[in-house]
């Protein structure tokens, strides 16, 4: 097919198909599975594949992948995750989670649906172009299954790669892009600080393992702001701390958990040197001893400037007032990954109705507009005709 029918075939097979798009994403909502679990979502997609004569690749655990067009050629690649959250759903809606305490609270059944609505659109036209869709597992698990999906070689062949992420503070119909970091490292910090414990009426015979963890817990903050450039959005943050058991004992032992975020590639590859030095300065007056343990994440999502500029006029192409600007966030998203491969770019894809208060990813009451499907799949069909429109490659 020419390329320059490829949007306009999308647009029509999603008209004609819409109804069939909605029920998908129902089916994928009230049946969440956690990650690497994903057994049965797997399986519905391989099977609703399969029913347009395509032949999806099922990577070693969960998730898979299809191929549509040529064999040979720049691979053009688009990836939607398709893991839920432990996380009780609390929308009432008919086709609310099955599964108890589960729940796709980020949207991922929205990426998981256009991802699926694309594959079956392309299917129904001849490609010029080698294109593959990856759904992934596992993005929800800290280091992310993409890494497994670039072992397993999802991304053998691919030139550049693109993913949406549903945002319940954009309006529905919009595109948010960013050139650069469009989300942050985020990494895991455990630090268990030890004493021999004592009596707390003569705290001067012990090493306060309490006063310690306060030191760690108010310090370490403000210290890193003085280390690490401010432009770069680093902040630690922690989020739970446990020690002792009585009032009148001070503990033996003591644990603090945070997680330490940043949008800066180069700040993230050595900050973990420097918050180990930190905490000695901190600690070493106290006399207590910590053991530190650090659980490295993802880095940021860094979208590459061609890429994002190719998707500004994908979008633009379906709806010239579609383009909007979106905040550099400081949740982490292993898409990274596959940019730390080949270019590439994440869109927010508007999923707030405009009416009522805004929602948040990963709380029960998470309710995406449904009209983001459609925006979705114009706009992947968009970019497959931009990119390989020619002098584009």
């Amino acid at each position: 097919m020419d390329n320059a029918g490829i949007a306009a075939a999308v647009d029509r097979w999603f008209s004609e198909n819409q109804e069939r798009v909605i029920g998908w994403r129902r089916h994928i909502h009230s049946h969440p599975e956690l990650s690497n679990e994903e057994v049965s979502t797997t399986d519905f997609l391989a099977e609703t594949l399969e029913s347009y004569g395509l032949h999806p690749v099922r990577f070693p655990g969960t998730g898979l992948y299809v191929d549509l067009g040529p064999a040979e050629g720049k691979r053009l690649a688009f990836r939607a995750d398709i893991d839920a959250l432990r996380v009780p759903e609390q929308t009432g809606l008919s086709f609310a989670s099955a599964n108890p305490g589960v729940s796709h609270s980020c949207g991922h059944d929205i990426h998981t649906s256009v991802a699926l609505a694309l594959a079956c659109a392309l299917s129904t036209v001849e490609l010029e172009h080698p294109v593959r869709i990856i759904f992934q597992p596992a993005e929800e698990v800290m280091g992310g299954g993409a890494l497994d999906v670039i072992k397993w070689g999802g991304l053998e062949g691919v030139a550049a790669i693109y993913a949406v992420h549903a945002e319940p503070h954009i309006k529905v119909g919009e595109i948010g892009v960013r050139t650069g970091a469009i989300t942050s490292a985020s990494d895991v910090i455990r630090i268990e600080v030890h004493g021999p414990g004592g009596h707390t009426s003569r705290p001067q015979l012990t090493a306060d393992v309490v006063y310690a963890m306060g030191a760690l817990i108010t310090q370490l903050p403000g210290l890193l702001s003085r280390r690490v450039d401010p432009r770069t959005g680093t902040v630690l943050v922690f989020g739970h701390a446990e020690a002792g058991d009585a009032a009148n004992a001070i503990p033996k032992r003591g644990l603090i958990e945070g997680t330490l975020r940043t949008a800066d590639i180069t700040t993230w590859r050595e900050i973990e040197d420097l918050l180990t030095d930190l905490i000695d300065l901190v600690v070493a007056p106290t006399g207590c001893t910590y053991h530190l343990d650090y659980i490295r994440g993802v880095p940021p999502v860094l979208n590459d400037d061609a890429a994002t500029a190719l998707a500004v006029e994908a979008a633009r192409a379906v709806d010239p007032q579609s383009v909007v600007s979106a905040p550099q966030s400081s949740g982490g998203e292993d898409f990274s990954w596959y940019l730390e491969h080949v270019p590439g770019a994440m869109m927010r894809l508007g999923a707030w109705s405009g009416e009522g208060d805004y929602q948040d990813l990963h709380q029960g009451n998470l309710n995406v507009d449904e009209r983001a499907l459609g925006v979705g799949v114009r706009l992947f069909g968009s970019i497959v005709e931009e990119y390989f429109r020619p002098g584009e490659e």
